[in-house]
């Protein structure tokens, strides 16, 4: 009987600038975040995701995109997303600007990446993610889903850019819950979709976090 090879897993001082970082990926999610980067990165396409927050997954990401000589790019328009407002559970007055009033995670983001030694290494395209997605042109070997938690916004994501998923890359998507209990249907119902679409295939699942690959043509 062969030993499974083990998952890819980041180095400790990427881990520890990963659990650092502000942020609500739990360390066993991102470890297969991680995993799923470095799978892709061997297709020699950037790796992108929707949702960059502080940019503590955005470690993970550009760690892997380093190892593979390709870029990290990350899609946030850092005014932080409908749960993160002022009233909301998710709600951090430490990253509201006050000159403006508004949430804005940008430097705290860059902050994180200075901090891991990362910068070089991520491309950070500030805008909304179905503008940004208008003007892209070039496959991705991964999407990573994690951005607004609507329908609107989760679609939105999912018709701009899975797209742009290369014939073997990768699609995650994370806060997968199928019982509403546990938290918002809105990725849940993203994840159905690309499913019920034959374009994806899951390869595996890690709490909430689901990674398909691309096996068929669409979305």
């Amino acid at each position: 009987m062969t030993a499974a090879t083990p998952s890819p897993s980041p180095s400790p001082e990427v881990l520890a600038a990963f659990e650092a970082a502000k942020g609500f990926m739990p360390v066993h999610e991102g470890l297969a975040l991680y995993a799923a980067a470095t799978e892709a990165g061997a297709l020699g396409l950037p790796l992108l995701e929707v949702g960059t927050y502080c940019g503590r997954s955005t470690v993970l990401l550009a760690d892997a995109a380093r190892s593979a000589g390709v870029s990290a790019l990350t899609v946030d328009h850092h005014r932080g997303s409908e749960e993160q407002q002022p009233g909301w559970e998710y709600h951090d007055p430490t990253v509201v600007d006050p000159e403006v009033g508004l949430m804005d995670t940008l430097p705290t983001f860059r902050r994180t990446l200075h901090r891991a030694g990362l910068e070089e290494h991520v491309v950070a395209l500030v805008g909304r993610s179905p503008q940004v997605a208008a003007v892209w042109a070039g496959p991705l070997g991964l999407v990573f889903i994690d951005g607004g938690h609507t329908d609107e916004h989760a679609n939105g994501d999912y018709e701009g850019w899975a797209p742009h998923v290369a014939e073997g890359g990768l699609l995650v998507i994370h806060d997968v819950f199928p019982d509403p209990a546990d938290g918002g249907q809105a990725p849940y119902r993203v994840y159905l979709r690309a499913l019920a679409s034959g374009a994806f295939t899951e390869v595996s699942v890690t709490d909430s976090l689901r990674v398909l690959r691309r096996t068929g043509a669409g979305i």
